[in-house]
Protein backbone atom coordinates (compact mmCIF):
# COMPACT_ATOMS: atom_id res chain seq x y z
CA UNK A 1 0.00 0.00 0.00
CA UNK A 2 1.29 3.28 -1.20
CA UNK A 3 0.96 6.04 1.40
CA UNK A 4 -0.12 9.61 -0.17
CA UNK A 5 2.80 12.31 -0.40
CA UNK A 6 2.06 14.91 1.31
CA UNK A 7 2.24 18.36 -0.93
CA UNK A 8 3.13 21.93 -0.25
CA UNK A 9 0.90 24.53 -1.45
CA UNK A 10 0.74 28.45 -1.48
CA UNK A 11 -2.85 29.81 -0.83
CA UNK A 12 -3.70 33.14 0.17
CA UNK A 13 -5.71 34.09 3.27
CA UNK A 14 -7.33 37.71 4.01
CA UNK A 15 -4.26 38.83 1.66
CA UNK A 16 -1.55 37.09 3.35
CA UNK A 17 0.17 34.28 1.35
CA UNK A 18 1.15 31.15 3.27
CA UNK A 19 2.00 27.86 2.87
CA UNK A 20 0.31 24.66 3.72
CA UNK A 21 1.55 20.70 3.52
CA UNK A 22 -1.53 18.44 2.62
CA UNK A 23 -2.00 15.23 1.05
CA UNK A 24 -4.30 15.49 -2.40
CA UNK A 25 -6.94 13.67 -0.60
CA UNK A 26 -7.09 16.30 1.84
CA UNK A 27 -6.80 19.06 -0.43
CA UNK A 28 -9.76 17.36 -2.41
CA UNK A 29 -12.19 17.07 0.20
CA UNK A 30 -11.81 20.68 1.16
CA UNK A 31 -12.71 21.32 -2.67
CA UNK A 32 -15.42 19.25 -2.04
CA UNK A 33 -16.85 20.73 1.05
CA UNK A 34 -16.34 24.23 0.04
CA UNK A 35 -18.23 23.18 -3.34
CA UNK A 36 -21.06 21.80 -1.17
CA UNK A 37 -21.22 24.81 1.22
CA UNK A 38 -21.14 27.28 -2.06
CA UNK A 39 -18.08 28.79 -0.81
CA UNK A 40 -14.75 29.56 -2.42
CA UNK A 41 -11.98 27.41 -1.02
CA UNK A 42 -10.73 30.25 -0.28
CA UNK A 43 -13.82 31.53 1.79
CA UNK A 44 -13.41 28.08 3.96
CA UNK A 45 -9.91 28.13 4.31
CA UNK A 46 -9.97 31.91 5.98
CA UNK A 47 -13.07 30.61 8.56
CA UNK A 48 -11.12 27.16 9.62
CA UNK A 49 -8.05 29.74 10.10
CA UNK A 50 -9.77 32.62 12.36
CA UNK A 51 -11.38 29.35 14.43
CA UNK A 52 -8.13 27.27 14.79
CA UNK A 53 -7.19 26.30 18.18
CA UNK A 54 -3.19 25.42 17.51
CA UNK A 55 -0.20 27.01 15.52
CA UNK A 56 -0.34 24.40 12.47
CA UNK A 57 -2.59 25.19 9.81
CA UNK A 58 -2.22 22.19 7.80
CA UNK A 59 -3.32 20.08 10.82
CA UNK A 60 -6.44 22.48 11.35
CA UNK A 61 -7.62 21.70 7.74
CA UNK A 62 -7.04 17.97 8.00
CA UNK A 63 -9.28 17.99 11.62
CA UNK A 64 -11.98 20.09 9.67
CA UNK A 65 -11.98 17.82 7.02
CA UNK A 66 -12.17 14.42 9.48
CA UNK A 67 -14.78 16.67 11.45
CA UNK A 68 -16.61 17.35 8.36
CA UNK A 69 -17.05 13.78 7.29
CA UNK A 70 -17.61 11.89 11.04
CA UNK A 71 -20.90 14.34 11.49
CA UNK A 72 -22.19 12.89 8.35
CA UNK A 73 -21.75 9.55 9.22
CA UNK A 74 -25.15 7.89 10.30
CA UNK A 75 -25.47 8.18 14.28
CA UNK A 76 -26.00 4.33 14.34
CA UNK A 77 -23.01 3.68 13.13
CA UNK A 78 -21.31 6.06 15.94
CA UNK A 79 -22.93 4.11 18.57
CA UNK A 80 -20.09 3.23 21.49
CA UNK A 81 -19.09 -0.30 21.29
CA UNK A 82 -19.33 -2.29 24.31
CA UNK A 83 -15.82 -2.35 26.54
CA UNK A 84 -14.33 -5.61 26.81
CA UNK A 85 -14.64 -7.02 30.69
CA UNK A 86 -11.03 -6.33 32.08
CA UNK A 87 -9.69 -9.47 33.44
CA UNK A 88 -8.54 -9.51 37.06
CA UNK A 89 -4.90 -9.60 38.10
CA UNK A 90 -3.75 -12.38 39.81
Amino acid sequence: MRSSPIKRRTINIASHKTSISLEDEFWNSLKQIAHERGESLRHLTAIINARRKFANLSSALRLFVLEYYTERVDPLEQQEMPVAKRRKRR
